[in-house]
């Protein structure tokens, strides 16, 4: 797995050996980025379940200002630090180790907002309608900030109230969708 564009542009990340983390393959990530805009004019971005840190990494080599990425296993959360250092840009992202309930909690405690999320907890059906209804309630998102969804093809997901879905894509068994939310 590497950055596939931008200013970190083809380094190798490091991945967890195990399975519990699922790592979005470069394919699926090329495509999304492609659907999202190649790059950006800054911003705040959250990966909630961060894995490896690919998918905030990549927002910030393609012009997001700042990653905010969280995970709840402590190896993740160790290799997420290993390719944030390979950016050489360390104060452009924050690593938090806790689950995404506190973590939410703990943005709204500091005010925090984003503009792009990304969402691809372990057991999708469940968390990303909570995880968004939370994000709403809470006023962590700016106007019209983008939420990406990734689930496997046997997951489908209900509407959610204040969140237009604007973009689904089929890549293989995984699905990819954007929302935006409304203002």
């Amino acid at each position: 797995m590497r950055i596939i564009s931008g200013k970190y542009a083809k380094r190798n990340l490091y991945t967890l050996k195990s399975n519990k983390t699922r790592p979005t393959s470069d394919k699926v990530k090329e495509s999304l980025f492609n659907s999202l805009g190649q790059f950006f004019n800054g911003g705040q971005v959250l990966d909630l379940y961060g894995g490896s840190g690919a998918l905030g990494i990549e927002a910030v080599s393609r012009g997001y200002d700042h990653a905010t990425i969280v995970d709840v296993n402590y190896a993740a959360c160790e290799i997420i630090r290993k390719n944030v250092d390979l950016t050489k840009e360390k104060n452009r992202f924050s690593v938090y180790k806790m689950p995404s309930n506190k973590a939410l909690n703990f943005f709204e405690e500091q005010g925090l907002k984003f503009d792009l999320v990304f969402l691809d907890p372990p057991y999708a059906k469940q968390r990303i309608i909570q995880d968004m209804k939370k994000m709403d309630k809470l006023d962590l998102l700016n106007d019209e900030a983008l939420i990406v969804a990734e689930t496997d093809d046997q997951t489908t997901l209900d509407e959610v109230p204040n969140f237009e879905l604007i973009k689904e894509h089929h890549l293989g068994k995984t699905i990819v969708r954007i929302y935006r939310k409304e203002k």
